[in-house]
């Protein structure tokens, strides 16, 4: 029977030639019937794929054979078979768009000037030794939070990485910046950049999850900070750490806890919300809460 895995990572490395290692991903995952997301730029890789686990094994050997990605860090989680449409490898100007490429310097040793990185297990002796004093600043979509999130972490008002500037620069987190700050996301790209954007803007002690929120699970389950389920950017839509997870989500019809987020009824809109298995199987709640304001204003 065919075991079907899914490997995220990435590396921060310097490329003199993108574009060759956008041709040559591309034919390396392709020759491997692998599907996903590839993202390449002059900082390095930013990688989501799936496929059987012989075929998935035989793309990490390949590109770790690369000496610039040799050390990449590989995170494995089990697949569904189909949860990626297609393969897309792209060269794009950030691994991560904040649209500030001049804030951000690589090196053979990664970013320049980022966050202190913790381990699972340093992040737990940070907190035994400053206690309430730490600060969980989640470096995700406001979206991806509302199912899962560290305790009592700051959720920034973010639909897109884009919004990160903004909101960091608005005022309202003045308050942290002589704090202990620990960024985290699903598995580490973004805090990578965005602990130095935070520097740059005054944060005086700013950190980073080493490995992201699926290191942090692997460690710890369902028994350290970390509360409810993990939005994860495949068909599954969402993984646990264990057993008796409870996500923080509720859905939008009868108010029950749910990890699953649909898409909105009509084809023109983008939005996902949370509905439960049972309302969804009943086709109540068709319309994400923006196209049923709409549809009210018309009908009225």
């Amino acid at each position: 029977m065919s075991v079907q895995k899914i490997v995220l990572f990435y590396v921060f490395a310097p490329l003199a030639d993108p574009e060759a290692v956008r041709l040559w991903q591309y034919t390396l995952a392709e020759s491997c019937n692998l599907k996903g997301r590839v993202i390449i730029s002059k900082d390095g890789i930013n990688a989501t794929l799936g496929g059987d686990i012989k075929d998935v094994k035989r793309y990490v050997k390949n590109t770790r054979s690369y000496e610039p990605f040799r050390t990449a860090d590989i995170k494995w989680s089990d697949g569904l078979g189909d949860d990626f449409p297609r393969l897309s490898v792209k060269v794009r100007p950030e691994l991560v768009t904040f649209t500030t490429p001049n804030e951000v310097h690589v090196d053979a040793n990664g970013v320049v000037g980022g966050g202190e990185r913790l381990k699972p297990a340093q992040l737990h002796e940070l907190m035994d030794a400053r206690g309430e004093d730490v600060v969980f600043f989640d470096g995700r979509n406001a979206m991806e939070a509302e199912i899962g999130r560290f305790r009592n972490a700051v959720i920034p008002n973010t639909d897109t990485t884009r919004d990160f500037i903004e909101e960091i620069e608005s005022g309202k987190y003045d308050d942290l910046k002589d704090k202990p700050v620990v960024t985290y996301c699903t598995g580490g790209v973004r805090c990578e950049v965005l602990t130095v954007l935070m520097k740059n803007r005054g944060f005086q002690e700013v950190y980073q999850l080493d490995g992201g929120i699926v290191r942090y699970g692997e460690a710890y389950g369902n028994d350290g900070y970390w509360d409810g389920s993990l939005y994860v950017f495949d068909k599954r839509m969402h993984m646990e750490f264990g057993a008796g997870a409870e996500s923080l989500g509720s859905c939008i019809e009868c108010g029950e806890r749910t990890p699953k987020f649909v898409n909105c009824v009509h084809p023109s809109c983008r939005s996902q919300f949370l509905r439960c298995e049972d309302c969804t199987a009943a086709g109540k709640h068709p319309e994400c809460p923006e196209c049923m304001e709409q549809s009210a204003l018309a009908n009225s």
